[in-house]
């Protein structure tokens, strides 16, 4: 489902040239969960916004579902993270003017899910991340931990082939961490997502079965 091949990436700064990215390669099999694990500073958020298309590298290929998605013109990668991707990010990014339901529907109603068809979605997810009934309730009166419930329901809400998450605990303590990435990981099973994660969280990284540590952009271990 995902290859990587090849990737550097590097940025400019004051000190000259910084490479985030150094020739990374793996692949992530159809329906399977992948930790790029590592500290901060190791690439881990770079590699997953190169994958998922928001970052371009230097070098190197990525292939999802099939596409060479930096071979896509602009209009073509849109289209195609619309619809085969889905993203979490580390503070939820919840859209501050809708209400949950309407934060959960977004994605469908880009891909122009409409109907009894959206409204039963909704409703079946946020039954799934036991937040059934607070469909009204607007951003700043979620706890954290809500949030990111919400914001995978979201990301999960068009059905992609892909789910891509950055440090999606990282503001959690530690049972609402655990809670959510059991969800995420139980509910991206059922649906036969493939999903990567980024995260320095422990209590993610070793219990899971498919690990990448990354150091200093490289690849210091795969288990």
């Amino acid at each position: 489902m995902i290859q990587v091949s090849g990737i550097f990436k590097m940025f400019r700064s004051g000190r000259g040239k910084v490479f985030a990215l150094k020739e990374i390669s793996f692949s992530v099999e159809k329906g399977s969960s992948l930790i790029l694990a590592g500290k901060s500073g190791s690439g881990k958020t770079t590699l997953l916004n190169c994958i998922g298309g928001l970052e371009k590298p230097e070098k190197g290929n990525v292939i999802c579902a099939g596409e060479q998605i930096h071979s896509l013109s602009g209009k073509a990668l849109s289209r195609f993270q619309r619809r085969r991707i889905g993203f979490v990010f580390q503070s939820g990014n919840l859209l501050s003017y809708l209400n949950v339901m309407e934060n959960i529907e977004f994605p469908m109603a880009l891909n122009e899910i409409k109907g009894k068809r959206r409204h039963g979605r909704v409703s079946e997810l946020l039954d799934a991340v036991g937040l059934a009934g607070a469909g009204s309730a607007m951003p700043f009166e979620l706890s954290a931990g809500e949030t990111q419930r919400v914001a995978f329901a979201r990301a999960i809400a068009h059905s992609p082939s892909i789910l891509l998450a950055d440090e999606p605990t990282a503001n959690l303590d530690s049972e609402n961490g655990r809670q959510l990435i059991n969800l995420m990981f139980s509910l991206s099973r059922e649906s036969g997502c493939t999903m990567v994660v980024a995260t320095h969280d422990a209590e993610i990284i070793h219990p899971a079965p498919h690990k990448l540590f990354l150091k200093d952009g490289q690849i210091e271990d795969a288990i």
